[in-house]
């Protein structure tokens, strides 16, 4: 019978699932070891999101050892190892060999890998507090480049030659903020340096995977220090080209967000811009949906301010649009605490008090009815059932005899 105070959560599941992997290829005579951001992470208390694996084993040996797994990286010697199914996702584990990188040719990936060990793979990573493993089966922590010291004084530090590790990968510039910020980190001054002397090659990054980074930066709580961060080191402008620089007023205002919603972030900075949100976020690569989502946020953002003196025809779709309670999160982060808003009150008693037909009733009068009284389609058509719809939510007309006399009257 199941424990009923087992932990059987997704990361708790995952957990156990990559120390099975550890363990099989223990067994088979290979070094297995926890790497990266879950060594951090545990040594932190958090819960890692995901556990990779690194280990001495050659990628065909992983796959051989384990016939469910997919080669992602064959050329870096990556193998994702497949796992139970929950909650409808596979748990996966990504095993990685131990290698060290050849040269960086386009500032993202490097052109050959060698096969090596744990020490040379913790050299090539990008922070000391991402460069150390731990062996789960032993609970002992394997540090080459002075991690968990980094951890214990709350530095974020390069491996190595600061320079090299950004020009190896210049998403790294973003990431350096993105994790200082996140675990609340003082930033090593040669670290530092090596940023604002390689800011203007950020540039040459994808689009792709800046807006990547920045969802993860803008998605954690402490986002406003890590804009504050891109600002200082003269990467914020390079990012969101034709973006103000944040003011502080907008910065409390990305602060007092709600986690977990990156592009209600980029809603935020946007909102001064409001024009040119579109083009903004276009030029982030952002997917379609997000794009549509900053936009309605940013267009919609005043209507509260003039909730007051809306008419319920524009109104309603507000408060019936999933994004509601978001555009009231970032209307309300911008607001000092404890602030009551007349605008944001209406908005709050209308949600707790919907009228009775919802905000979305279904029409009165809709093409086919106009057609069935001798309306004909045409240039007003649309025109007509737009001013009948509106009239409805204002409590205008009550019934199709009502709708059709006021359609008649504009008809005219």
């Amino acid at each position: 019978m199941a424990d009923p105070h087992q932990d059987t959560s997704p990361a708790k599941v995952e957990r156990d699932f990559a120390l099975e992997v550890v363990h099989k290829l223990a067994k088979h005579g290979h070094e297995a070891l926890f790497a990266g951001g879950c060594v951090r992470d545990e040594l932190l208390g958090l819960v890692p999101s995901d556990h990779d694996v690194a280990t001495s084993a050659p990628p065909d040996e992983v796959r051989k050892l384990f016939r469910r797994s997919l080669p992602v990286g064959a050329a870096f010697g990556v193998v994702e190892v497949l796992g139970p199914r929950m909650d409808g996702r596979t748990i996966h584990v990504q095993v990685a060999t131990f290698r060290s990188d050849g040269a960086y040719v386009d500032g993202r990936r490097p052109e050959s890998v060698h096969f090596g060990s744990a020490e040379q793979d913790a050299h090539r990573r990008d922070f000391t507090i991402n460069g150390m493993f731990l062996d789960p089966i032993h609970g002992k922590v394997i540090d080459f480049v002075g991690g968990r010291n980094d951890l214990d004084q709350k530095v974020l530090r390069a491996i190595g030659f600061a320079s090299d590790r950004f020009r190896e990968d210049r998403l790294r510039l973003l990431r350096a903020a993105r994790m200082a910020a996140r675990f609340d980190l003082a930033v090593d001054p040669e670290t530092e340096r090596a940023i604002l002397e390689n800011a203007h090659a950020i540039t040459l990054v994808s689009a792709e995977r800046i807006a990547d980074e920045l969802r993860r930066m803008l998605a954690n709580p402490n986002r406003a220090r890590a804009l504050k961060l891109l600002t200082d080191w003269g990467l914020f402008q390079r990012v969101l080209p034709g973006l103000d620089t944040p003011p502080l007023e907008l910065m409390k205002t990305i602060e007092g967000l709600s986690p977990n919603t990156p592009f209600v972030g980029v809603a935020a900075l946007l909102v001064p811009n409001s024009r040119e949100a579109r083009r903004i976020s276009q030029s982030l690569r952002l997917s379609n949906q997000e794009i549509r989502d900053i936009t309605w946020l940013v267009e919609h953002i005043d209507d509260i301010d003039s909730a007051l003196t809306l008419p319920n025809h524009a109104l309603y779709p507000i408060l019936d649009h999933p994004l509601c309670e978001l555009l009231m999160d970032l209307f309300q982060a911008g607001k000092t605490s404890g602030e009551k808003d007349p605008g944001m009150e209406r908005f709050r008693y209308l949600l707790a008090n919907p009228p009775q037909s919802g905000f979305s009733p279904p029409a009165l009068i809709d093409g086919n009815m106009l057609i069935q009284h001798g309306f004909k389609p045409g240039p007003s058509f649309s025109r007509v059932l737009q001013t009948l719809w509106n009239a409805q939510l204002d409590g205008l007309i009550k019934t199709r005899e009502e709708g059709l006399r006021l359609a008649t009257s504009i008809s005219k």
